[in-house]
């Protein structure tokens, strides 16, 4: 069953983290949910990609592409928030 809560989805990117980029580092990384991936090196350009085939898989929806920006994926909450707003969001959970 697919996440449903906002700590949940937090979860599956925070371990998402840990076990592709920051090896159990990423919670620590992490000081606040706002804070900028790309600024403060949590991930880089590859990095948001596979993290983005990792939501859509995870959450079985597709993200569609003109919504890739900073503004919705470059830092946890607005990350936490772009999964909780789509459309199909636990539609096949």
């Amino acid at each position: 069953m697919a996440p449903t809560t906002q700590p949940e989805i937090r979860k599956v990117i925070v371990d998402w983290l840990d076990d592709n980029f920051h090896f159990g580092d990423a919670a620590k990384l992490i000081k606040d949910d706002e804070m900028s991936f790309l600024d403060n090196g949590v991930l880089d350009s590859l990095g948001f990609v596979q993290l983005v085939l990792h939501l859509e898989d995870s959450f079985h929806f597709q993200i569609d592409r003109k919504d890739l920006s900073r503004d919705n994926f470059d830092g946890l909450g607005k990350i936490v928030r772009y999964v909780m707003a789509h459309p199909k969001f636990g539609a096949n959970a």
